[in-house]
């Protein structure tokens, strides 16, 4: 007999509910990767995350291989692929841990029916996530849409959570074929794009740990102070290796329960509740669906966005040429990176949807594509909480200044300077609006605007007045 374990976004084999369950049955464990992104249309992962899976992949085939295994790899319908393997391998058992995208939600469910039709057993297990989405509930049973709430009664729980054991000794079963190679599955760009990538990431398990613990040796007691500057390394760029289940939350917390005795308390406490906000992400996509598309916010479906001129809008705004500064870093920074600060996301989609008035899913869909930490869950909560028609939304109609937010965040211009380098001789009085420096000033640092850098594709104060006058129409 032989227990399947069928790796997703779960790549790793520290705090592996699944795996551990696989190893409860006694019977020997079959690791296997299905690439099946048709089965997760529309949001199949994007070119940046692509990227990343190719690597991930590649890491945790290597620490498979350290361990005397390998990964069998397959491609085509997840359920046809499964029960292949069962019949080739003998197989009894399927493990493994859950997603919470409605799609493959759907699927999964369908795919558990159907294996244990067939005699199998057949489990799922929670590994991405502290608590279950369905744990987390009002007095009243119903889910949580303001994220204070939610955490206030999320947190209570944290000293219970607990990683799973690291397996040590593991019995693989034998493979004759590892079925496909990495390459197979295409997954690298055709064209070299991916340079700034490569110099800016390295995917994997022991890659995600190190960068954790680096984060909580040398940033957690800042993280408070430094976590909204992007031109400081105050963050902790876990992102993508909790996306990509390299990590998972849980021993995240444990990790950090070690530099500190409440986590719940200063200085981990604006750490960990970030992590909070990535748990309040998947509880609202679980129990509200929809909102990858629509905003949760019903009256938001009548919000009068504009259509003409989009997409000259939305390319400039794409290549970071929108006239703006600490809108084209953040955009740049993206773009070059596969990654952006949080704050520079918050300015760059409140530019696209309450100056520019484009959809907030044209700014998802990019995002989507652009991102290694490209997450349903987070990527729909973040655009929808920037642009007021998704949970959690302040009780007026939020239009960040990227002027005023780029001299309190980047009061240096650090962060500018180094993604608009063809700014970088301005004065720091002009940095953050280059459209207000006299001729003088632009001549004497080899600044022409229309040329060396775009004028504002809109004026900001009017361009808010617009917005405010839009939001005005729905109430």
């Amino acid at each position: 007999m032989t227990a399947i374990l069928w790796f997703r976004r779960d790549l790793r084999l520290d705090d592996n509910p699944a795996l551990a369950a696989a190893l409860a049955s006694g019977s020997p464990v079959l690791p296997v990767y299905i690439h099946a992104p048709h089965e997760e249309a529309p949001w199949a992962p994007g070119a940046a995350s692509r990227w990343w899976l190719h690597r991930s992949l590649q890491s945790l085939d290597r620490s498979l291989q350290e361990r005397g295994t390998r990964l069998w790899i397959t491609r085509g319908d997840s359920l046809a692929e499964l029960r292949r393997i069962v019949a080739a391998t003998g197989a009894a058992e399927v493990h493994w841990n859950r997603l919470y995208d409605p799609r493959i939600r759907e699927r999964d469910a369908a795919i558990k029916q159907a294996l244990r039709a067939d005699g199998l057993r057949c489990e799922s297990h929670n590994a991405s996530l502290l608590f279950e989405p369905w744990e987390i509930l009002t007095a009243q049973g119903q889910p949580y849409r303001v994220f204070s709430a939610f955490w206030r009664n999320a947190a209570r729980r944290l000293p219970d959570i607990r990683p799973t054991a690291t397996a040590q000794d593991i019995q693989w079963a034998s493979i004759e074929s590892p079925g496909l190679a990495i390459e197979d599955l295409a997954l690298c760009p055709r064209i070299d794009w991916d340079a700034g990538l490569q110099a800016s990431w390295t995917p994997g398990e022991q890659a995600a740990l190190n960068m954790a613990t680096r984060f909580l040796d040398a940033r957690l007691e800042r993280y408070g102070e430094d976590r909204d500057r992007p031109d400081v390394p105050g963050t902790s760029r876990l992102s993508p290796h909790l996306h990509f289940g390299e990590i998972g939350p849980r021993r995240l917390l444990e990790l950090t329960r070690a530099r500190a005795a409440d986590p719940t308390e200063d200085p981990a406490e604006p750490f960990v509740r970030e992590v909070g906000w990535r748990e309040f992400a998947h509880h609202l996509l679980y129990h509200f669906p929809q909102t990858p598309t629509e905003p949760l916010n019903p009256r938001f479906a009548d919000f009068p966005w504009k259509q003409d001129g989009t997409d000259t809008r939305l390319e400039a705004w794409h290549q970071g040429r929108t006239g703006i500064p600490m809108v084209d870093a953040g955009l740049r920074e993206l773009w070059h990176t596969g990654w952006m600060h949080n704050r520079a996301r918050m300015l760059v989609a409140s530019f696209l949807t309450k100056n520019l008035l484009l959809p907030w899913q044209k700014g998802a869909d990019w995002f989507w594509d652009t991102l290694v930490d490209a997450d349903l869950a987070s990527n729909t909560l973040g655009w929808q909480w920037t642009a007021g028609c998704g949970a959690d939304a302040a009780p007026y109609f939020r239009v960040f200044n990227p002027v005023l937010q780029g001299q309190r965040f980047d009061p240096d211009g650090a962060y500018v300077k180094h993604w608009c380098p063809e700014l970088a001789r301005l004065p720091l009085k002009y940095l953050h609006q280059p459209w207000t420096a006299p001729t003088a000033v632009l001549t004497a640092a080899v600044v022409t605007l229309g040329t060396d850098y775009p004028h504002p594709m809109v004026d900001l104060a009017t361009s808010r007045k617009l917005a405010l006058a839009a939001w005005e129409t729905l109430k």
